[in-house]
């Protein structure tokens, strides 16, 4: 009976009777193969070759037999290498040591393959079964314990329910392209790079975070516990400019040139009253705080006065009907131009620029167009009010209705107030009547005026 070798170390297996004196030499053969097949061993592939087979030779020495088989030479693409003969049910440490950054693929017969990345190494299988023979890798690893002396790369998800020691020498990384998963405590004595997600199931506690991108909190974010607490501290892009919580005297602290934004209408205190280092502010109890931005002044017409030169007619009260009201006006004749004059201090918190007004005014005609003007000048202190005013802004108002009718002018365009207007000054307004740019037969009475100005402080501190 001839010798077999259907094992799957392909050793040969003498029939009976056979070899007689020469047995012991296959037997040592034999012995040497099997010390082969827990040894390391090297195969070349053809260099850019698209697939490759490995025969496991029959009684014979043969790389493919070593329980370490690396894989050399040159690719320029994914080679896929056929382990023969299918029949070979073994276990191997294949490594990947070819060049060229490509794949190799370990297969057998038409079942399942197993992808071995250039540069990794890693445990598979092979079931035997045929020409429907498959490869597998080695699944679930479990050790007691893991040491990794260099860089530990991790494709999917590294799931413990203890500890995760990781003692990195200086220049080494522990990176990972899936999900790190954590149930217990994780150690890191150097540096860990993590390409995607951290999910961490407990608590973590970091000594010091510098984070570089965005972050998104998802639920409340809380800085200490009641009675100790942190400061928290933001900068802007200005220098010295930040917002502090400053926790040693629980005060919220604006630095440099940082400020306080509030919406009109939104900022509202709720009992107490507040203070600042100027003055009490007022108790607001519940009420919103004044804010920056257009206000205005009324600016009857007993509070202006008929210029000396080209005055209009001096204040006088025309009655409507006894018992109803009397208007106060002063009269702007349609024979020439005239003016009337008044002056404000305004307040502080004004931003010392332009302002518009409207007219309010009655006619004795039931006509068309009055145009109204007004200039300004600003005096400061210690300064002649000997000066020009500026330049005139008018009004036209169409929409005049019967005698003893009131008529609210469109609001005027932007005036400009002439001398640098600012604090504690002085501001002189000249109001007057275009008769040429008018078509009214008949005097224009004046009720007043309102001014508007904008403010850029909530108040006069």
């Amino acid at each position: 009976m001839a010798s077999t070798y259907g094992n799957d170390l392909r050793l040969e297996e003498i029939g009976d009777g056979e070899q007689s004196g020469t047995w012991g030499a296959t037997t040592n053969t034999n012995l040497e193969l099997i010390a082969e097949a827990l040894s390391f061993g090297t195969e070349a592939i053809t260099t850019n070759a698209d697939t490759h087979t490995t025969t496991i030779a029959d009684g014979a020495t043969d790389p493919g037999r070593s329980l370490y088989l690396k894989y050399t030479g040159t690719l320029d693409s994914t080679c896929t290498i056929t382990i023969a003969p299918n029949s070979i049910s073994k276990t191997w440490y294949i490594e990947n040591g070819t060049s060229g950054s490509q794949s190799i693929i370990i297969s057998q017969g038409s079942g399942a393959n197993v992808t071995i990345p250039t540069g990794q190494t890693k445990i598979v299988y092979s079931d035997g079964a045929g020409s429907g023979a498959a490869m597998a890798e080695i699944g679930t690893l479990g050790v007691t314990n893991l040491a990794v002396t260099t860089n530990a790369t991790i494709g999917g998800t590294l799931d413990t329910s203890g500890a995760v020691n990781l003692n990195l020498d200086t220049d080494s990384t522990s990176s990972t392209s899936g999900a790190l998963i954590v149930d217990g405590g994780v150690g890191i004595a150097k540096k860990l790079f993590i390409g995607t997600d951290l999910d961490v199931g407990g608590t973590t506690n970091l000594d010091a975070v510098d984070i570089d991108g965005a972050v998104q909190l998802d639920a409340t974010l809380t800085v200490g516990v009641d009675d100790t607490g942190y400061d928290v501290k933001f900068f802007g892009d200005t220098a010295s400019a930040f917002m502090q919580w400053d926790a040693s005297v629980d005060d919220l602290i604006l630095g440099g040139a940082a400020g306080l934004i509030v919406p009109e209408g939104q900022f509202t205190i709720a009992s107490t009253p507040m203070t600042s280092s100027a003055a009490d502010l007022n108790q607001l109890d519940g009420k919103v705080a004044k804010t920056a931005g257009l206000e205005t002044i009324w600016v009857p017409a007993t509070a202006i006065s008929p210029t000396t030169t080209n005055g209009c007619t001096a204040l006088a009260s025309v009655e409507t009907t006894a018992g109803k009201p009397d208007m106060v006006v002063l009269a702007f004749p349609v024979a020439a131009d005239s003016f009337a004059q008044f002056s404000i201090a305004f307040p502080k918190s004004w931003n010392a620029g332009t302002v518009t007004y409207q007219v309010f005014w009655s006619g004795i005609a039931a006509t068309t167009n009055v145009n109204w003007t007004v200039q300004a000048v600003a005096i400061s202190n210690d300064t002649s009010i000997d000066v020009d005013y500026g330049t005139a802004i008018a009004v036209t108002d169409a929409a005049q209705g019967a005698v003893e009718e009131l008529n609210v002018s469109a609001v005027s365009g932007a005036l400009t107030i002439a001398g640098s207007p600012g604090d504690d000054e002085l501001c002189y307004f000249r109001f007057g009547r275009d008769v040429s740019a008018g078509d009214m037969a008949g005097d224009a009475q004046l009720h007043g005026i309102k001014l508007f100005f904008t403010t850029d402080l909530a108040n006069d501190d």
